[in-house]
């Protein structure tokens, strides 16, 4: 009997676990998709400031408001939405890129706005541009000399030294938007035949997708500074 109850469990418990890999991706999409939502809508709300407060809100038992309705907080988004694009319609000619650049003179010049608004920019334009800010998956030794990481060459670095330096960005996984920026000589990097978006794609997945990858990085040694591709 302790057998067979024994079984029963093992065999529930094998199909939670098959169940939770195939509810799992799905739930933790909604959960974002809901989050996103959320906090962007606590911004487009503010935007219906034209509107009645008693056509977006209930009245409570109490007297007071309650929260928005629903389908508001969707038309509010949309209405960003469609003044975003307006904004950029705007901003395309020559007026508008005009009115743009005095605005972005004037914020420039407010003490500690212009530390914030200028570094938000920079990275704004470095993601928004044509060419992509990673331009080369790389393998390079870190956190020491025995390891090895997957990174994303960002650009070369000429005045920080007599030597040439890469710049190298390592990001962390499963999240790929934080990591390490290490600075390293063309010499000490070994160039990968992988594109941006797979090694991201294995970053994210902790190593798990992209298996013929896997075994690239696995069979790759040390780069020798006078054979190495890069250094040539």
């Amino acid at each position: 009997m302790a057998l067979s109850e024994h079984h029963y469990l093992k065999r529930w418990r094998a199909n939670f676990v098959a169940g939770l890999a195939i509810v799992m991706p799905a739930v933790i999409t909604v959960a974002l998709v809901v989050w996103v939502f959320d906090n962007v809508s606590n911004v487009t709300d503010k935007m219906l400031f034209f509107v009645p407060t008693s056509w977006i809100r209930p009245r409570l038992p109490g007297g007071q408001w309650g929260d928005i309705h629903w389908y508001w907080s969707w038309i509010a988004l949309l209405w960003a939405l469609f003044l975003v694009c307006l904004i950029g319609r705007y901003g395309r000619n020559y007026l508008g890129r005009k009115a743009f650049e005095w605005l972005d003179g004037a914020i420039m010049r407010v003490p500690l706005m212009n530390k914030i608004y200028g570094t938000v920019k920079q990275v704004n334009e470095s993601f928004s541009s044509n060419k992509t800010s990673f331009k080369q998956a790389v393998l390079v030794s870190f956190p020491h000399e025995r390891a090895r990481a997957v990174g994303f060459v960002t650009g070369e670095q000429t005045g920080l030294g007599s030597e040439k330096l890469v710049s190298v960005f390592v990001p962390t996984t499963p999240n790929p938007t934080s990591g390490f920026l290490i600075l390293l000589p063309e010499s000490e990097i070994t160039k990968l035949d992988m594109s941006v978006a797979d090694a991201i794609k294995f970053t994210i997945s902790l190593g798990a997708i992209s298996p013929e990858h896997s075994s690239l990085l696995l069979a790759a040694s040390p780069p020798d500074p006078a054979s190495s591709p890069v250094a040539r």
